[in-house]
């Protein structure tokens, strides 16, 4: 499916794909799904023995010129954002799903059915490698450092000459000190958490650390990490989350969610067949078209 193809203006039939699956949902449940708020209602598209969900969308909001105007609106990337994500959580009401990367379109069933049939063998391997197993997101950051003390006196510091300068040298130079051997010990206990979570996962993958700007923190975020876990050990991983939240870990702070449809291990554009580390993944925000 890497011949996926965004449709040129005035295009009759751009579909939008949002996920594979070769369990089918409930024609009822897709029906009262919403994908786009500019599109048509959710349907499948039959490829063999896997099955295609998609929506028709119009050709002047979904051509590549006007597509890519509205995902460099912030407002219109998170819309379209959940919108897929709708789709794919449609797509998943009975079984495993391949999601597709957002923005898929096609010209039209045809392409969209043979964009699958292209793919079949390493999209059937996905779908068995998913089955009954969901994505659970840990995200550590270091502790938050207290506020710097007060800048010291000009004099003090201007030439640097003297008893006074040389003590504030001192002082500064040991307040580097610490703070490097504090972002040593978060990265340790991250590193820590990390190990033990991946004793009750199939598979993990490292996401790109997300920046301060969109995380709201100040500290920087140390690990961004995906985990694969079997459905039946999620009593087992929750339970080592349980532990690690329980425990004092002074320098990090450590926040999970799940589960999610595994977003992070269906790679459809990579070979399933790898080993136990999953490859990396885009992060969910990121958009590709």
């Amino acid at each position: 499916m890497s011949g996926t193809t965004a449709a040129g203006p005035g295009a009759p039939g751009i579909v939008c794909a949002f996920a594979v699956t070769r369990t089918p949902p409930d024609a009822a449940a897709l029906a009262a799904a919403r994908g786009h708020e500019e599109g048509g209602p959710l349907r499948l598209v039959r490829a063999g023995g896997l099955c295609l969900v998609v929506q028709d969308v119009p050709a002047a909001l979904f051509d590549q010129e006007a597509l890519t105007e509205r995902l460099n609106r912030p407002g219109d990337l998170e819309r379209c954002a959940r919108a897929h994500h709708r789709g794919v959580e449609a797509a998943a009401g009975r079984g495993p799903v391949v999601p597709l990367p957002m923005a898929t379109l096609y010209r039209g069933d045809p392409t969209a059915a043979r964009a699958v049939t292209d793919r079949r063998e390493a999209l059937e391997a996905l779908l068995d490698r998913l089955r009954d197993r969901t994505e659970w997101a840990v995200k550590v950051h270091a502790a938050e450092a207290p506020p710097e003390p007060a800048a010291e006196a000009g004099a003090q510091a201007g030439t640097g000459a003297g008893a006074g300068g040389r003590a504030y040298l001192s002082r500064v130079s040991a307040r580097r000190r610490d703070r490097q051997g504090a972002h040593d010990r978060a990265l340790a206990e991250a590193e820590a958490v990390d190990a033990e979570l991946r004793r009750y996962a199939v598979a993990a993958t490292r996401h790109r650390p997300q920046s301060e700007r969109l995380t709201g923190h100040r500290a920087p975020q140390l690990l961004n990490v995906a985990y694969l876990v079997e459905d039946a050990r999620r009593a087992a991983f929750t339970g080592a989350l349980a532990r690690i939240a329980a425990a004092r870990r002074p320098a990090v702070r450590i926040d999970a969610s799940g589960p999610w449809i595994p977003y992070s291990f269906a790679r459809w554009d990579e070979d399933p067949r790898f080993g136990p580390e999953a490859p990396a993944a885009p992060d969910r925000e990121e958009v590709r078209s």
